[in-house]
């Protein structure tokens, strides 16, 4: 239900919006509070292309290697 919730809100607030969510769940992650895994399948593409433009690729890599 909250996975639903969660696309639903990111399908509305529009392509702006996405873009900052993605930039908030890019920032937990470097800060080591949430990991890739945890983003909202519509975010994971945009949070991937944050990483590895602020050179954290790595952390994108192990979670995925984990699952």
């Amino acid at each position: 239900m909250v996975t639903l919730l969660t696309n639903i809100f990111i399908y509305i607030i529009g392509k702006e919006g996405k873009e900052m969510m993605a930039m908030l769940w890019a920032q937990q992650i470097i800060l080591g509070k949430k990991t890739y895994e945890q983003v909202p399948r519509l975010l994971k593409e945009k949070v991937r292309e944050i990483l590895e433009d602020s050179g954290m690729a790595e952390l994108v890599k192990e979670d995925e290697e984990k699952a």
